[in-house]
């Protein structure tokens, strides 16, 4: 409908799809302390899900958020007491702004969200054992115009994620790099 109204539309599949019920922009497990999964919460990860996105000037939020915008057919959640999900600006999900309207909380968390893992120990006691924060949002991908090879627009929603270099080195070690790294800040001024 959009595009035949001339507006740019394409469709985006985003895989390990967040789901967030509870829009704490985290998916919750919940285990007992042998290992067996707890039916507490109503997250999930879906292996994919699709929605639109189309380009819009936004002066309601601002030229910072002119842009591709995800406007969701399926949504699975009640927005302002309907089922509706967007216009949210991908500007506005890649730079963390979820306070914006829109549900651009929803759409962060569907793929930027962490993957948490809890032991519930009782009613008044759980903890946090495990936090995957790359689980989520893989490969978001549109087709490309013209062919029917695939454009991963990842980039447009979330900043690549930050490999983690595990590496020990003794105390004086680190210390000394510290002072090696003062010499050359001395060095460069």
């Amino acid at each position: 409908v959009l595009r035949s109204l001339g507006i740019p539309t394409r469709v985006i599949t985003n895989f390990n799809s967040a789901h967030d019920t509870n829009i704490n922009l985290s998916i919750d497990k919940y285990i007992d302390n042998s290992g067996k999964t707890l039916d507490l919460s109503e997250d999930s990860v879906w292996n994919f899900h699709v929605w639109n996105e189309s380009w819009f000037i936004r002066r309601d939020l601002g030229s910072f958020y002119d842009g591709w915008q995800v406007l969701d057919a399926t949504p699975q959640e009640k927005s302002k007491g309907i089922y509706q999900c967007g216009p949210a600006s991908t500007r506005a999900i890649k730079e963390g702004h979820v306070d914006l309207d829109y549900d651009s909380s929803f759409v962060f968390a569907a793929v930027n969200a962490d993957y948490v893992t809890w032991i519930h120990y009782s009613k008044k006691r759980i903890e946090r054992i495990y936090s995957d924060t790359k689980k989520i949002g893989k490969f978001i991908s549109t087709k490309a115009v013209g062919t029917n090879s695939r454009v991963d627009v990842t980039a447009n929603y979330k900043y690549p994620e930050v490999k983690e270099i595990s590496f020990k080195i003794s105390y004086s070690q680190y210390k000394n790099s510290l002072m090696d790294d003062r010499k050359i800040l001395v060095t460069a001024v």
